[in-house]
């Protein structure tokens, strides 16, 4: 069986409809998949309703935007209830700050190259979630780098004139909120990014506390060695260890199921709900 919990649509920053997501998992041989678009779950139903016409069991999920003593962390959740109170205004506040970042950056940007916030709303299309991915595709656009990898290398990295941060809720209180609305929680891509911006091990210490579940080992941004080193958290923490392929379509050259999570990690995950 061949799953793979992490993928994203064109809700957030993928290039694909949720339902595309679904067949493109259809044909890349998959037999499990997760939607887990960030800060929204608007693309569930239409997904939901392609995977089972397409025989693929699917796994609603969302990428929540958090962070630990300054430090992004990206968390998934799956299976939680997205009319829960708490939720709603958790990731309604990140949406809103997202945008109002967006719009900042925008404007530093508009200083120095021609890019208007027109010109990143018409890259969003009808996404809910509205950030940085955008922002890149009207940098493309424009001619003024050659792809997302490269905007984000160039112009839009943490540390440049460009680059602004925003609001997002503290990892604890966000793996808190998502069980509280019966969500099984995995810490996405802990290693991922830049020299020294690894998450710390006391992070996942509260998180566990909190309710986390599990840990995304396998996932391309992350070394061999980090993949090791990961495995080992995860049995100290007793996590589950899952990987993902990180799908945005055309958005990244991550590859739906060039990562998978094991079905003795899946079964501890929905046993976990």
């Amino acid at each position: 069986m061949r799953i793979d919990l992490h993928t994203h649509s064109a809700v957030s920053d993928g290039t694909e409809s949720p339902a595309e997501v679904m067949r493109q998992a259809a044909r890349a041989g998959l037999d499990v998949v997760a939607l887990c678009d960030h800060d929204s779950t608007a693309g569930w139903e239409e997904a939901r309703a392609e995977a089972t016409s397409l025989g693929l069991t699917w796994v609603p999920g969302i990428e929540v935007s958090a962070r630990f003593h300054g430090t992004s962390v990206h968390l998934l959740s799956y299976w939680h209830d997205p009319a829960h109170p708490e939720v709603e205004a958790m990731v309604a506040r990140t949406r809103d700050a997202r945008v109002h970042r967006a719009q900042a950056i925008v404007d530093l940007l508009g200083q120095d190259f021609p890019v208007t916030w027109a010109d990143v709303v018409e890259q969003a299309g009808g996404a809910v979630t509205v950030g940085r991915p955008h922002i890149a595709d009207a940098l493309v656009a424009q001619g003024i780098v050659e792809d997302r990898s490269a905007a984000f290398t160039e112009i839009l990295r943490p540390g440049s004139a460009y680059y602004v941060p925003h609001y997002a809720p503290e990892v604890v209180d966000a793996v808190t909120t998502m069980r509280a609305a019966g969500g099984v929680t995995v810490i996405a891509h802990p290693y991922a990014g830049r020299a020294g911006a690894e998450l710390p091990d006391r992070a996942f210490t509260r998180a566990v506390r909190a309710g986390l579940a599990g840990v995304e080992v396998d996932h391309r941004d992350h070394t061999h060695e980090q993949r090791g080193r990961l495995r080992g958290l995860a049995d100290r923490h007793g996590l589950i260890a899952t990987g993902s392929s990180d799908y945005h379509g055309a958005g990244k050259p991550n590859e739906l199921g060039e990562n998978l999570t094991s079905v003795e990690a899946f079964t501890s995950l929905q046993e976990a709900r």
